[in-house]
């Protein structure tokens, strides 16, 4: 089973992380920059530095973009990979 995650952009990606040029080098620095700080390695590092309230304001500002950005079924596909959402569908609960 392949795994559920995956960060192949930046694997593969060749340009360098810059913001300011245009809107389409600032999306493809921002895909770069999460998966690099995303990274297994980093965040075993990073995150027992991190303040409570550090924590807090990171969950909240990206929790907060998921909402205002995703439908329901998009976030369940998407973000917590669960299976039976087939194209970001809602669940019977509604968007």
């Amino acid at each position: 089973m392949p795994p559920l995650h995956r960060h192949e952009f930046v694997a593969t990606w060749e340009g360098m992380i810059a913001f300011g040029y245009s809107r389409k080098d600032d999306e493809r620095s921002l895909i770069a920059f999460l998966q690099k700080f995303s990274d297994d390695d980093l965040m075993q590092l990073l995150s027992p530095r991190l303040s409570d309230q550090e924590i807090d304001s990171l969950v909240n500002l990206l929790m907060g973009l998921l909402k205002k950005h995703l439908s329901d079924g998009e976030y369940h596909r998407y973000f917590l990979k669960e299976a039976g959402r087939p194209n970001g569908e809602s669940s019977s609960e509604g968007d």
